[in-house]
């Protein structure tokens, strides 16, 4: 068996893929709500928000994120932390700016809720964005969290606008260090806080600029599984070359346990982009402006299969014409 198989493997039983495929049975549990009426983008749809017109030309952006009780259980500042800077990142991704949060927060006592408010609360003043109501619960048998967003866009980026002969990009801020003993690169916590806003405002500037059509953030499923879901979105395949994935220099290409930790990693600052051949380089500029690593990983094909290649060989990741990723059976979605 070749590094590229082991690592498609790998990839596929890793629990980031597992956590992103119970994506599309909650949107086939969904398919009979209520119709989605003018003005809303496919609600479920894949994207990292749900986008609302605004009626002034541009969209509001909703989402929300929880967390898996051994995260909140173990880390609570940080899942704190987190509950906001991952929503921020969602609304970003798509081309927008964060208005306000709002959280639900289930605890064994007022002692136990302590660390996850503070740390949500340094995420909100280090990212600029207030958290302005919820819901509390201090007689829960565990700890759970759970934290929704509202963001504006005036131009959106979307999963569903990758298109083939496009290149994509990754970038993601290396300036971090693990968050040991989990798969998360934290380059938040300690980073200026001026400075985490300026690097996330890069990507509504390439939305604005018309640089950027569709473009997802890296969530747990790591840059490849990320990708996948961009490009089950959009229909189309890929040819991504797993070693050119920005990465910290202390991880070789043939160190294979470290390569996997790095590719299922979630990073406090990861995109992944599809862009047209002709604006990449003007889009690699704008992350390097700003300290912010940045790659060109692949490029999306018309085929919906989705091939990687690793170590100088080339093994199929997913054929998403057979099996989508994260979409529910073809008509339950849009593209």
């Amino acid at each position: 068996m070749t590094p590229a198989e082991r690592l498609c493997i790998a990839l596929r039983e890793s629990r980031g893929f597992a956590h992103k495929r119970g994506i599309g049975d909650a949107m086939a549990a969904l398919s009979n709500a209520a119709a989605v009426p003018p003005g809303l983008l496919g609600v479920p749809n894949g994207d990292d928000c749900a986008a609302i017109a605004d009626g002034a030309g541009g969209h509001l952006l909703l989402a929300i994120e929880g967390f898996v009780e051994d995260f909140v259980e173990q880390e609570p500042w940080f899942a704190g932390y987190c509950g906001v800077m991952v929503n921020v990142s969602d609304v970003y991704a798509m081309g927008g700016r964060p208005i306000a949060v709002v959280d639900a927060l289930w605890s064994a006592g007022t002692e136990a809720a302590g660390p996850l408010m503070q740390g949500m609360a340094e995420a909100s003043r280090r990212y600029g964005v207030p958290v302005v109501g919820g819901h509390s619960n201090h007689r829960s048998a565990r700890s759970q969290l759970s934290v929704a967003i509202l963001g504006r866009a005036q131009r959106l980026l979307s999963s569903f606008d990758a298109r083939p002969g496009d290149v994509l990009l990754a970038a993601v801020d290396l300036r971090g260090h693990w968050q040991e003993p989990y798969p998360y690169w934290n380059a938040s916590t300690e980073a200026p806080a001026e400075r985490l806003r300026g690097d996330l405002d890069v990507l509504p500037a390439l939305a604005e600029a018309g640089l950027a059509d569709a473009a997802k953030d890296i969530s747990m499923a790591g840059a490849i599984g990320t990708a996948l879901m961009l490009l089950d979105c959009s229909q189309a395949g890929a040819c991504i070359d797993a070693d050119a994935v920005p990465r910290p220099r202390s991880i070789a290409a043939d160190d294979d346990a470290a390569m996997l930790r790095w590719l299922t990693a979630f990073p406090s600052y990861g995109f992944v982009l599809s862009v047209r051949p002709a604006q990449a380089d003007a889009v690699r500029e704008r992350f390097a402006a700003r300290g912010i690593a940045c790659a060109a990983i692949g490029h999306v094909t018309a085929a919906p299969q989705v091939r990687l290649r690793h170590r100088d060989g080339e093994a199929l990741l997913w054929d998403l014409g057979e099996r989508p990723f994260i979409l529910a059976p073809r008509e339950a979605g849009h593209g």
